[in-house]
């Protein structure tokens, strides 16, 4: 591991990773693919000395000081064309794709900012998988199951297109400085890109009020009759909630409310 060259900015939401070992199980889930690697944040180049080893990587960051940090301590990688840099707020340059490449891409992501990246990245075409930390509150949502308190949208969206599990929770001592709450290494290996926005609005509207029945929240917006009748034949009962029914009969659902 490098030693600490650059303080940590508390704009940019920057906890450095320190703990060896989390670093070697990031590593290790990483997918073994033919694609290239995204890294987004490198922050102080810990996971890039490993990445840039082992293939192409194009990084991501948003603070100079560590730019400066990553072009005087990968100049080589950098000349050889092993790493590409990117200097600036990668929402600024991402348009439909990242980059004009299959990628997987590899993330310590701010918590600000955390669930916005995702979501762009589950409805990039050319992203491949996700393998990020985040906030462990984060990777509950889009890891969780039908019935569990944190399914949600979060939840159905990532798992309608990918296979989503967390690989580790992270404790705060990891991280210098360290933050209030854990942090956990959210996998999303992904089968297809999102691109349904009619789908992800009836979703808002189901967990409007998550206490509520999903008949009654729906019912806001859509016929009432067609949403009773299709819960029936999933065979769900009239009070049932939005955390308990399944992707699957979620898009049976909207199925039925698009006809």
């Amino acid at each position: 591991m490098s030693s600490l060259k650059v303080a940590a900015k508390k704009r940019f939401g920057q906890n450095f990773l320190v703990d060896k070992t989390i670093l070697y199980k990031i590593i290790e889930a990483m997918p073994n693919s033919e694609h290239k690697i995204v890294e987004i944040g490198p922050g102080l180049g810990d996971l890039t000395r490993y990445l840039v080893d082992v293939k192409s990587v194009e990084a991501f960051e948003v603070d100079t000081d560590l730019c400066k940090h990553i072009k005087e301590s990968f100049k080589d990688e950098l000349e050889l064309g092993r790493l590409r840099l990117h200097c600036g707020d990668v929402l600024d340059c991402w348009s439909s794709s990242l980059i004009d490449e299959s990628y997987d891409l590899v993330a310590n992501l701010p918590y600000y900012i955390a669930t916005n990246i995702i979501l762009r990245a589950l409805k990039d075409d050319n992203c491949s998988s996700l393998l990020v930390m985040v906030q462990r509150e984060v990777a509950q949502k889009f890891s969780a199951s039908p019935g569990d308190r944190d399914f949600g949208s979060l939840s159905i969206i990532a798992q309608s297109v990918a296979e989503a599990k967390i690989v580790t929770i992270v404790p705060p001592s990891a991280f210098d400085p360290e933050p209030k709450v854990d942090s956990a290494v959210l996998f999303l290996d992904k089968h297809r890109s999102r691109a349904d926005d009619d789908f992800e609005a009836m979703l808002r509207v189901a967990f409007a009020q998550p206490r509520k029945t999903l008949v009654k929240n729906l019912s806001a917006h859509y016929t009432r009759s067609v949403i009773t009748t299709t819960l029936n034949e999933c065979g769900y009962v009239a009070t049932v909630r939005p955390h308990q029914v399944s992707t699957q009969d979620y898009h049976r659902l909207y199925l039925s409310l698009r006809k």
